[in-house]
């Protein structure tokens, strides 16, 4: 896994103790898997700045992170852990 994926995994994950969505320990990650369908099939996902939330940007998913919620979303898988 690469150092640049490692960083970019956050813009993936859901909102620790929103509806749903577990709080998790350090290293730990929740990718809901209807919004990784949605990113699938939209090719891109809404990346919202830290600074001011009404600056947004649509960004066009990488082949590494296409491939990756491809698995993650042909396994069903939601919760996953980084070490």
């Amino acid at each position: 896994m690469s150092d640049r994926f490692r960083h970019e995994i956050a813009y993936f994950m859901s909102v620790p103790g929103a509806a749903g969505v577990p709080e998790l320990a350090a290293g730990e990650y929740w990718v809901a898997l209807d919004q990784t369908r949605a990113w699938l099939d939209e090719g891109a996902i809404l990346v919202v700045s830290p600074l001011d939330s009404a600056s947004r940007t649509e960004v066009e998913l990488s082949e590494e992170l296409e491939g990756w919620l491809e698995w993650m979303a042909k396994h069903q898988i939601e919760h996953i852990r980084i070490g």
